[in-house]
């Protein structure tokens, strides 16, 4: 027993105090290498283990459905992580939106959109109409409504998937106003843009309410934002299958003509269109080169009726002018907007075309009779500012418009035009928008177009 003792004395002397070190190392790696071992034989019989169960969530206007799952099934031991969620946003003021995640499908002449998940108790439904003005009923009338439906993968009911895509989708609709040219804008173009340009167009577009007319005349916008062909969901019978989806486009406030920063989006429609000019001409003491002058025409309301001597006054004041009615060819719309330096014209839909101007170039907006100056700021003069636009508004008297033959000058409609607006917006529309053209004080209009040249110095 004593020389044993005296054996392991010997023995403990003989390790430094390095070897020591290492030998605990050693001992170290080697325990970690058994239990890794350990893992990998007995995995395959592990039970099954559910990490979260889905649950449902109302936070301020939120509604939640979200799960996150790794099951370890026995006939399918290696299947990884399944995230899926749904969350529908009601909150903003112009639009509400859903996102969702996993297993998404979309039976088309239903108008169904169908979300699986692995997680018991989840079964709850939305209704959403994807149309960026929530709250004018007149305008979400013609929009189509979906249903989205949480539902649990054993539920025989789910549609079996027809078509599958790897990509995500965008379901919107271009009902509503989206045949006028300042709501396709404002309530579609613009609120695409910011909900789908995150995706590098590697996103499908899914329309309903669609017309040939509108997909074609904002071709290179919906090209450029996706390389992807549209489906017309209305009208489809097939059940198509993504791994995300978004219903509804983001509007995040009650701005017309705007997204954050506005100023991208004009710079991504100058790319959308090849536009060639950048800047409007910069005028000095010695330049020879006329500014163009766009005009806007009307043919059927707000029309200017002293128009030949309008562009004759223009002319003499050093103005190109190019007359022009605004058609559906938004190609060549955009190529001769971006020409011109100058852009004016009466209130109304035509004048969105402002969004071609080059930077710097001037809006001209002539506000007609009727107390309609907010409508005015809030459709053009301040979304001009925001694009990066110089801005000019000019008021017509009583005198200028065409009302005067038709009413005395006695009449509420230029003694109280607050009490016609407060009649509502289809009498003051019928009046002050449908009834009324424009015959310019060219003296008085003289000093808007100098102003429009002294801006083009600066």
């Amino acid at each position: 027993m004593e020389k044993e003792m005296k054996y392991h004395e010997i023995l403990a002397r003989s390790f430094s105090q390095h070897d020591k070190k290492r030998f605990r190392y050693a001992a170290l790696v080697g325990c970690f290498i058994v239990t890794w071992c350990f893992c990998i034989v007995f995995k395959p019989y592990l039970a099954p283990l559910s990490v979260l169960n889905a649950r449902v969530t109302i936070v301020d206007g939120l509604k939640l459905v979200m799960g996150t799952q790794e099951t370890n099934n026995p006939q399918r031991p290696y299947v990884g992580i399944k995230e899926t969620y749904i969350l529908c946003n009601t909150t903003k003021p112009r639009s509400d939106t859903c996102e969702m995640k996993g297993d998404v499908r979309i039976q088309g002449n239903s108008s169904t959109i169908f979300v699986l998940s692995l997680h018991d108790g989840s079964n709850s439904s939305w209704t959403i109409k994807p149309y960026a003005r929530k709250g004018d009923e007149s305008a979400m009338q013609s929009v189509t409504s979906f249903s989205i439906k949480g539902i649990q993968e054993q539920d025989e009911t789910i549609p079996k998937c027809t078509k599958r895509h790897n990509v995500p989708a965008i379901v919107f609709s271009v009902g509503g106003f989206g045949g006028n040219n300042f709501h396709a804008f404002t309530d579609v173009i613009i609120p695409l843009y910011a909900t789908s340009l995150q995706f590098n167009r590697e996103v499908r577009f899914l329309v309903a309410n669609t017309r040939s007319q509108w997909t074609t005349k904002f071709k290179q916008v919906l090209d450029t934002l996706s390389r992807y062909e549209i489906i017309d969901i209305d009208h489809d019978n097939q059940v198509h299958c993504f791994p995300s989806m978004t219903i509804g486009l983001k509007k995040e406030d009650r701005k017309e003509l705007h997204t954050d920063p506005t100023k991208d989006f004009i710079q991504f429609l100058g790319t959308s269109y090849s536009l060639e000019r950048s800047t409007a001409i910069k005028l000095t003491n010695s330049s020879i080169k006329r500014p163009r002058l766009l005009i806007v025409s009307r043919q059927k309301t707000r029309a200017f009726m002293n128009l030949k001597d309008v562009i004759d006054a223009a002319h003499k004041m050093g103005f190109e002018v190019i007359v022009t009615e605004m058609n559906v060819n938004m190609s060549q719309v955009a190529r001769l907007v971006n020409s011109c330096d100058v852009m004016m014209g009466v209130h109304g839909a035509g004048l969105t075309n402002m969004v071609f101007l080059p930077e710097n170039g001037v809006v001209i907006q002539v506000v007609p009779w009727g107390k309609m100056e907010w409508l005015a700021n809030t459709c053009f003069g301040e979304p001009s500012k925001a694009m990066g636009f110089k801005y000019l508004e000019y008021k017509i008297s009583e005198s200028e418009s065409t009302l005067i033959d038709q009413y005395p000058q006695n009449h509420k409609v230029f003694m109280d035009p607050s009490s016609i607006q407060r009649k509502g917006w289809g009498v003051f529309k019928s009046i002050y928008l449908d009834k009324q053209n424009v015959n310019l004080d060219l003296a008085r209009f003289k000093e808007t177009l100098s102003k429009a040249l002294q801006l083009l110095h600066e």
